[in-house]
């Protein structure tokens, strides 16, 4: 007699989202890019929404990249980078900040900022490693920190107090399991930015804790109004427990580019470039020598676009108070967060109708954490003229709220 082989009953087939880790099906996707896209389907939209220059790339940074395609630079470069541009990102930040790295040590050039934020995050953290870092904020910091297995651990910061964070506000929030203190300022979505004698006190709690520092200075030649940017390795004793994150998408107006850099000790540099490594190769070639040639002639440029963003800076914060709509004094980045609770509407609600009845785009505070409440992103990083017509559209839409009962709620 035969015996039929026992067959196990096929399992039921799983959603095929169920394949995602659940740290990704839990996290929320960008709230800047849900308005960008809304604001894409429509017409006569004047979007003051995305952080990107309106500016073109410089010429002279162009016709160098296209040189190299020319003379058939199309390879890959090394992993860390063109030697070339290292060396000139290490002359660039000791002339500027008098803080001094190795360039084939202790700097990488990367994909934009953004994957320097991603590589250092996991190179640093093992499982439940805490992160302290402020909010409002950009919003891939607290993702990059859950995708590399750490926790972000978020602290309010208020336009009471510009939007800074304290080493008061940050040693309450040391437990056991910090391992760095992650900031970014000049900021995004805030426009704030911290002076020498704050990150003093944050370098001396991270010695006192023995913790890392971590700084996303993408947008340090953005300064205004007399304030002068510190690097943060350039903090006495922070050089050694820092790593520094720039780049050349918002200075040069080289988004597309993709050009950032991290650099650091030796001995973090090693782990960061070895992510680096495996998950990258190398930035592009073609935007390399265009870094290149921005950090050779691009000064002009630089000072032109920031005398640019000053004038914009200075009108629209001007309007928004006197639309009645609270705007505390960006000093920093091409951001303002005016706070419109005057109206009636909380944030998403504000920009929402904004949207719909007026055709300005701006972001929710809330996409940048919960302490943006009651704000929205506003971003000048767009031509004057539609500055002014996109303010007396703001105010139009204001005025509604006030004359006309119920409108607010």
């Amino acid at each position: 007699m035969s015996i039929e082989p026992s067959v196990r009953p096929a399992a039921a087939p799983r959603a095929t989202s169920a394949f995602l880790a659940e740290r990704v099906r839990r996290m929320p996707p960008s709230g800047i890019r849900r308005f960008f896209d809304m604001l894409a389907e429509m017409k006569d939209v004047i979007s003051l929404t995305i952080g990107e220059p309106d500016f073109t790339t410089p010429e002279p940074f162009s016709r160098a990249a296209i040189r190299s395609l020319e003379a058939g630079e199309t390879h890959y470069t090394a992993n860390g980078g063109m030697i070339e541009l290292r060396e000139r990102i290490a002359a660039n930040l000791e002339a500027r900040y008098a803080v001094r790295y190795e360039p084939r040590t202790e700097l990488v050039v990367t994909v934009g900022a953004s994957e320097a934020v991603d590589i250092t995050l996991r190179a640093i953290l093992d499982p439940g490693d805490e992160v302290i870092y402020h909010e409002p904020s950009f919003v891939s910091y607290a993702p990059c920190v859950t995708l590399a297995g750490g926790t972000p651990i978020a602290i309010a910061t208020t336009e009471a107090t510009d939007f800074q964070l304290t080493a008061e506000m940050i040693e309450p929030r040391i437990t056991p399991r910090t391992k760095a203190i992650f900031l970014g300022y000049p900021n995004n979505p805030t426009g704030a930015v911290l002076d020498r004698a704050q990150l003093t006190e944050i370098g001396e709690l991270a010695r006192r804790h023995d913790l890392l520092v971590v700084a996303d200075e993408i947008y340090d030649r953005l300064v205004y109004g007399g304030h002068r940017h510190t690097a943060i390795s350039s903090i006495p004793g922070l050089w050694e427990r820092s790593v520094l994150i720039g780049g050349f998408s918002k200075s040069y107006a080289m988004t597309g580019w993709r050009i950032g850099y991290a650099a650091a000790p030796a001995e973090l540099m090693t782990g960061i470039a070895k992510v680096h490594q495996y998950a990258i190769m190398c930035a592009p070639t073609q935007a390399q020598f265009a870094a290149i040639e921005a950090l050779d002639s691009g000064e002009p440029f630089v000072e032109a676009m920031l005398a640019e963003y000053d004038r914009r800076r200075t009108y629209i914060v001007r309007r928004f108070n006197e639309i009645g709509l609270r705007c505390f004094e960006p000093r920093g980045a091409f951001y303002c967060f005016p706070n419109v609770t005057s109206t009636g509407l909380d944030e998403t609600a504000f920009a929402e109708r904004l949207l719909e009845e007026e055709r300005v785009g701006v972001v929710p505070g809330t996409a940048f954490g919960p302490s943006g409440a009651g704000h929205v992103r506003v971003c000048y990083a767009t031509a004057y003229e539609q500055i002014v017509e996109a303010m007396d559209r703001i105010e139009r839409f204001v005025a509604r709220r006030e004359h006309s009962p119920g409108a607010a709620v």
